[in-house]
């Protein structure tokens, strides 16, 4: 890899830290990835020298810094990508393989502590078939809920 300017190294720091470790990303619509970094690109930046994001354990999309917006998007490519579904206690691990996520998707990326259980143990790992009936159940559920509260809404008991 290779940087135009001293700048660029900040911008890149916090995800080259993550190289070929177990990542779990979280996606702008809500799903969540599990995978090994293997790669990663930075595109559409705007550098700055003040930037320095050294993060613990998540890379934000964006930073807000002395009141302008800088966009921290970089394309990332899991290997052994797997996507967690969790439905109450249920989950299921649905597996991706090779997964190119684009970067303007990542809400933020965070390294797993491969020494301690990934869930608590009340959790239950199902089959996708039956994840995604728990799926469509918690589905007709929300949408019931929201044709009783319509149904209620002359009776104003605010």
């Amino acid at each position: 890899m290779s940087w135009s300017g001293p700048e660029d190294i900040f911008l890149s720091t916090s995800l080259a830290s993550y190289l070929d470790k177990k990542l779990l990303v979280l996606l702008r619509d809500g799903r969540k990835l599990l995978g090994i970094l293997r790669s990663f690109d930075q595109f559409g930046r705007n550098s700055c020298s003040l930037l320095k994001l050294y993060s613990l354990a998540i890379y934000l999309q964006t930073v807000l810094i002395l009141g302008h917006l800088y966009l921290l998007t970089a394309n990332a490519v899991l290997e052994s990508a797997c996507e967690r579904v969790i439905v109450g206690d249920l989950y299921c691990d649905i597996p991706l393989g090779l997964y190119v996520i684009r970067g303007e998707n990542v809400v933020l990326i965070g390294e797993l502590d491969l020494e301690k259980e990934e869930l608590p143990a009340h959790m239950t790992r199902v089959s996708a078939a039956e994840i995604k009936r728990a799926q469509k159940a918690e589905r007709d559920a929300t949408d019931l809920k929201g044709t009783m509260r319509k149904r209620m809404e002359f009776l104003d008991l605010e």
